[in-house]
């Protein structure tokens, strides 16, 4: 397991865990989210190629329907 920061909050993820297993660890919605990487974005088509390393700073921002 490995530390990573993620929406300003550490968890241990496995190590390796590329982004898009990282949103089924959490339950996330991958249609309806952006993901960036140590403050980089991240295209959604490289999420499965792009893993995690320790002490990684990931931040996912949801979207949001409404008027």
């Amino acid at each position: 397991m490995i530390a990573v920061v993620i929406n300003g909050e550490t968890h241990e993820v496995p190590e390796g865990v590329r982004l898009d297993h990282l949103l089924e660890l959490f339950s996330l919605p991958a249609k309806r989210v952006a993901i960036e990487v140590n403050k980089t974005v991240v295209r959604r088509a490289e999420w499965p190629a792009t893993s995690i390393g320790e002490g990684d700073r990931i931040e996912v921002v949801h979207f949001v329907g409404g008027g």
